[in-house]
């Protein structure tokens, strides 16, 4: 008989053998009820007198939980008081965030989770996920190994070197993975027993941290060259061996090594990027919906970076990839995509230039100022990823809204603070005509009796789905392919009422929906390039459906 850590929870449980009893019981996150347990529960189980006598639904517990966040004074103390109830009752966490997703989603994750990291050491109240530390050298695997669930098919890790737009948090990124994971479940269903969150601790060049005493991490300056290399390699060595059936997330490393990482593993182990490759898909998306609004084809003006690392990147390779599929030749697809770095604007005559900018740097004449690139190139879309905040000044966007009549403006950097604009500056300057889409979520914005509602380019809208969609057909590689698809699936869920309030991405209520449908054309993807390895079924959408647990309360026989 399947017990609850192994199967979702719509079964029926009646062999209790093997379950905890008594306080323990109502210790185990995933198994306890609360004052959920019936009078007949709580007397299998000896819970009399351990709870109060009351039998509530748990509908009724979800009331109580929201009620209560409501009256907290401040984002971080909600988000605190959420991972205190996913400690005890996980359950009722997931039937709380997904039935408050809208409201829920910026508390679990950005932009309250960055605020969270960088006091991480000072909040802690109990472990979550598993710290892999230079210290384990030589004994990754034994570490692996004590995580208590044996079949995890999703990781997410990160070594904290670039965590949202916050830089450097070493250990204390760890909020990063918990808080993806924990979208992963409520997002798309992936059961939170076959997940694993997971920081590399390889130190911090963060001095404010090694001089902080409640620091959580290893009191060193970071693993750097051979010796880091060996590092991730043991660890993913590690995967494979332990957890052969996971696919791995990797989340907020540094620049230097993403790309690199991303390149090595991914023929390797199922795994990818998600700053890199889910942003994409995700700003890929956004800008389908809003040539909706602006009319004109992908390929008719160029698109204008500010910020030339993972995200943007990872962006105009995406871009490309959709122009080719169209029917453009790369080398010409790649000259609409134009970056501007710390320096300026990216171009061929630059000698000072990382590996991953030069495939994007175009003959042009220099310019270290980002509104004369506007004014010389004339973009149809300002994509900003460079966690640089307010550099979308306002001449930027009022010649933007000269240049266009509909501009689009994706101000995508994270956390809120980060962002290159907010959303009632970008509908303000252009007089109500931009298309606007920013990373972290802002009020709807009114203006001359005008209501406007901006889109959030949540990577969440992606990478649960696509993270499901390589789960369910146990791919062996995540492809560009995929994520092609999941920008054309999440772009064609976005309805006319969406774009009459100038959204560019479904509402968040329908996230599960959302989620479901990228899914299947992921595992779609797998099963027609030969990468799934299990037996393609009549049904692909049945068979993501029905890998979805929804957190409803077990029944006990």
């Amino acid at each position: 008989m399947a017990t609850i850590a192994e199967r979702p929870s719509d079964v029926v449980v009646s062999d209790h053998k093997d379950f905890p009893r008594g306080v323990r019981l109502l210790h185990d996150p995933i198994r306890n009820k609360g004052t959920a347990f019936t009078e007949p529960e709580r007397e299998t189980f000896g819970l009399r007198g351990l709870l109060p006598p009351r039998v509530l639904t748990q509908e009724l517990q979800a009331q109580r939980v929201m009620a209560d966040l409501r009256r907290k004074p401040s984002d971080l103390e909600r988000y605190l008081a959420l991972n205190a109830l996913q400690d005890r009752n996980e359950m009722l966490f997931y039937r709380v965030v997904l039935d408050h997703v809208e409201e829920l989603m910026p508390i679990i994750y950005t932009p309250t989770v960055g605020k969270a990291c960088q006091e991480f050491g000072h909040l802690f109240r109990r472990p979550r996920g598993l710290w892999v530390s230079a210290y384990d050298r030589g004994h990754i695997e034994e570490v692996l190994r004590n995580w208590p669930h044996d079949d995890v098919r999703i990781i997410v890790v990160t070594d904290g070197e670039r965590i949202l737009g916050l830089g450097d948090l070493g250990a204390d990124g760890m909020g990063i993975p918990v808080g993806k994971l924990s979208l992963y479940s409520a997002c798309a269903g992936i059961p939170p027993w076959q997940t694993l969150p997971v920081t590399l601790d390889v130190g911090t060049d963060n001095d404010q941290l090694l001089n902080d005493p409640l620091y959580l991490g290893i009191p060193r300056h970071r693993l750097r060259g051979e010796a880091y290399d060996e590092f991730v390699d043991e660890f993913i060595d590690a995967v494979r061996a332990v957890f052969p059936r996971a696919v791995v997330q990797l989340e907020d490393f540094a620049t230097r090594n993403a790309f690199r990482l991303l390149s090595k593993y991914r023929g390797s182990v199922c795994s990818f990027d998600d700053d890199i490759q889910g942003t994409a898909a995700v700003a890929l998306a956004g800008i389908f919906s809003a040539l909706r609004l602006a009319g004109g084809a992908l390929g008719d003006r160029p698109y204008l970076f500010l910020g030339a690392g993972e995200a943007g990147i990872g962006i105009g390779s995406l871009i490309v990839s959709a122009l080719v599929e169209e029917g453009w030749k790369e080398e010409d697809a790649r000259k609409l995509c134009w970056f501007c770095d710390s320096k300026g604007l990216v171009v061929s005559s630059r000698n000072d230039l990382a590996p991953h900018k030069k495939a994007f740097a175009h003959h042009g004449e220099f310019t270290g100022s980002f509104i004369e690139a506007v004014e010389r190139l004339k973009p149809a879309a300002i994509i900003g990823v460079s966690g640089q905040p307010q550099t979308f000044t306002q001449p930027v966007l009022e010649a933007m809204a000269r240049i266009n009549d509909r501009p689009i403006v994706f101000a995508l950097s994270n956390p809120t603070s980060k962002a290159e604009c907010t959303a009632e500056q970008a509908y303000r300057w252009t007089n109500g005509k931009v298309i606007f889409a920013s990373g972290s979520p802002f009020d709807p914005v009114e203006i001359d009796e005008r209501r406007f509602v901006p889109g959030q380019g949540n990577n969440a809208y992606v990478f649960p789905g696509i993270g499901l969609g390589l789960i369910v057909s146990e791919a062996s590689e995540c492809t560009d392919e995929m994520f092609f698809e999941t920008a054309r699936t999440l772009a064609g869920m976005v309805n006319e009422d969406d774009l009459k309030q100038g959204r560019v991405y479904p509402s968040l209520k329908r996230i599960r929906e959302v989620s479901a449908h990228i899914a299947e054309a992921v595992a779609g993807v797998a099963f027609r390039r030969g990468l799934a390895r299990v037996q393609r079924p009549s049904d692909i959408g049945a068979m993501v459906r029905a890998a979805m647990f929804d957190p409803e309360y077990p029944t006990f026989a």
